[in-house]
């Protein structure tokens, strides 16, 4: 598979529209046709900026798949390697997303105009991702310091954009965009493995319709 640039969009347009959608659905499923039907739920719901986690089986081909979907915007998540980021971007993600600092992902990513987005836990985590070019930073797991904790770090390093992902909900998302936050990603509490093995389907859009009302909600637009 060859490495090409996956759109003419370039990185910084790409986070401008990811920033402008607030909410990232993190697909992580063990079964790929699932994956597709899941992210297409979501993004009839509202929530258009998909993240396929490399550990789907099959995750390359989902990817290329929802590529074409008209208004999605689809990337790779869980990227821990350079194959794993060339991989993604071959089948046409538009953006990386690493649980952690990975600097070499950077590297790879803006050689192809792709905004990479990696992992940081703690303040000097968050800032070395920072330093290392990532163009937002994934605080993660965000269940474990809550709100207040993006309010915090952002006082002393206002010039950083974090993206809090894990413990993120339907209901708490506006909480995390108050604090600061540019977007949020949103796996099991939006895109429910359970209502997927059941097929409910319409249960994924109803909550990607919250969770768009929410963002709207926390900056100033419909409630």
């Amino acid at each position: 598979m060859s490495l090409v640039a996956p759109a003419a969009e370039t990185r910084h347009e790409v986070m401008r529209r990811l920033t402008a959608f607030g909410a990232i659905a993190v697909v992580r499923l063990d079964d790929a046709e699932a994956a597709v039907m899941a992210a297409d739920a979501v993004h009839a719901g509202g929530v258009s900026a998909i993240e396929v986690t490399l550990t789907t089986p099959g995750a390359s081909r989902v990817i290329e798949r929802l590529f074409a979907r008209e208004g999605m915007l689809v990337g790779a998540g869980s990227v821990l390697d350079a194959d794993g980021a060339r991989g993604a971007i071959a089948a046409g993600a538009r953006y990386l997303v690493s649980p952690v600092v990975i600097p070499a992902l950077v590297e790879i990513g803006h050689a192809m105009d792709v905004p990479v987005l990696l992992g940081g836990f703690t303040p000097t985590e968050i800032l070395s991702a920072h330093r290392a070019g990532a163009d937002a930073v994934k605080v993660f797991p965000a269940d474990a310091l809550g709100p207040a904790f993006i309010r915090g770090v952002l006082g002393p390093m206002p010039f950083l954009r974090l993206v809090p992902t894990g413990g993120v909900t339907p209901e708490n998302v506006g909480d995390w965009l108050r604090a600061g936050a540019v977007a949020v990603g949103l796996g099991g509490a939006l895109v429910d493995p359970k209502l997927v093995a059941a097929g409910d389907f319409a249960a994924l859009t109803a909550r990607a319709r919250r969770v768009v009302e929410a963002v709207a909600a926390a900056r100033g637009g419909a409630s």
